[in-house]
């Protein structure tokens, strides 16, 4: 329990040892010299909006403010570690107002030591967990730089939510892990934040997770987002590619941009030709263009899923359309693509001219314009792509053959 005399009276010794007037703090901290004076005298004590600044001017720890008293110069504690654990509470009770959720399955909230979550599914006769985890990869260094901290946030969800919707799941719950070097109030609440509204956007809730202080491992200003979900999918309508057989179509649907891969291969191009970075791509800069956050798929999907007519699916990331869309092809049969039918997105075009790229490394680093791949019966194609194609753009690439390869490529990606 804090104790306002005690934090007041150790406010005003601190300020008077360093010969500043109540209006002088006032002026560092940009407060009024009355809300100075109502913290000396006990009648409130600085919010968490305040207080790291206010440790700064002092030259104390948030901690030995909120305790009110100096740690001796000799003693170890762990603020003098770098992590002040009264301050990093503050920011965790702040946080738990985006953990707040509808979603009746979830049976706590923050302060547990873990999430309670009711797996009682009455409609489903055997049902099976789904189980994941993603981070948005180097993407993230560039969202920091940048400013698309709550933005970063969408990539990862999306992404991991795609990962499962593909196996024909309906996202439930995500458990997020932030290490940072030090807890900055407002890049943590933007990141919470910005996890859950991804989370409500994707129809499943952020139960809980952990934010971790490392600042003998993570330097100060760097964040590393990680995050896990359980979906859930009647065991009989997984989605895996065993259905697939020869003749089904196979169908692209649009991504918007790089989604959350290649991002090495554009930082290395970004240190060669800084310049790029304000270049204009069908009026977005470079950076906007590769900010996009991932395109979320589950509600263009899941009007399909109780139709049985998906055969299998594909989430193109890292590899490329050869390095995911094998995953699910069974044994004995090839999946044919047409590489002239794929609509490349202009990015992608810019940045195969100015780094100088072949055709084989833009497919196997980048989706080129392909964000997810639907295997489908025939005589289903229809049905689907025009479902498919109220959300984004969905159109056919090829055919499933019988063939020992499981991807082949016909005909050449028209770059122009």
């Amino acid at each position: 329990m804090l104790n306002s005399i005690k934090i007041g009276k150790f406010i005003m010794d601190k300020r008077k040892s360093l010969h500043l007037t109540q209006q002088q703090l006032a002026d560092k901290l940009n407060v009024s010299f009355q809300a100075i004076s109502k913290w000396e005298n006990g009648t409130t004590y600085p919010n968490i909006e305040i207080l790291k600044d206010l440790a700064v001017v002092l030259d104390v720890s948030v901690d030995e403010i909120l305790a009110g008293n100096e740690k001796n110069a000799e003693d170890l504690s762990y603020s003098k570690a770098g992590v002040d654990i009264t301050y990093t509470d503050a920011i965790k009770r702040e946080m738990a107002k985006h953990l707040e959720t509808g979603d009746k399955r979830v049976l706590n909230r923050m302060g547990a030591f873990a999430s309670l979550y009711d797996i009682s599914f009455p409609a489903l006769k055997n049902p099976v967990l789904v189980l994941k985890s993603e981070e948005p990869g180097s993407k993230q260094k560039l969202a920091m730089e940048y400013g698309y901290t709550e933005s970063i946030c969408h990539d990862m969800i999306n992404h991991l939510v795609n990962d499962i919707v593909v196996m024909g799941a309906k996202p439930l719950a995500v458990l997020d892990t932030i290490v940072c070097g030090n807890a900055e109030k407002d890049t943590i609440k933007s990141l919470v934040k910005g996890i859950s509204k991804a989370c409500k956007e994707n129809e499943c809730s952020l139960v809980g997770g952990e934010t971790s202080i490392q600042p003998l491992v993570v330097n100060s200003g760097v964040y590393v987002l990680t995050s896990s979900i359980a979906g859930i999918v009647e065991k009989s309508e997984v989605i895996d590619g065993s259905a697939i057989g020869e003749g089904d179509c196979i169908l692209a649907v649009a991504s918007n941009g790089l989604h959350t891969n290649g991002y090495s291969l554009v930082r290395l191009l970004m240190d060669k030709m800084p310049q790029i970075k304000l270049d204009k791509i069908d009026g977005l800069t470079f950076i906007e263009q590769i900010m996009k956050p991932h395109t979320p798929y589950y509600k263009t999907l899941k009007g399909l899923f109780s139709k049985g007519i998906i055969h299998g699916m594909a989430h193109i990331t890292g590899g490329g359309i050869e390095g995911n869309l094998c995953r699910v092809i069974p044994q004995g049969l090839s999946a044919r693509i047409d590489l002239s039918k794929i609509e490349v997105l202009n990015i992608f075009k810019y940045i195969r001219q100015n780094g100088n790229i072949s055709d084989e490394e833009m497919l196997r680093t980048f989706n080129c314009g392909v964000g997810l791949v639907v295997v489908v019966p025939e005589r289903d194609k229809g049905i689907v792509m025009k479902h498919i194609n109220t959300f984004y753009p969905c159109y056919e690439i090829g055919i499933i053959e019988k063939g020992e390869n499981k991807i082949v490529f016909d005909r050449k990606i028209n770059w122009l």
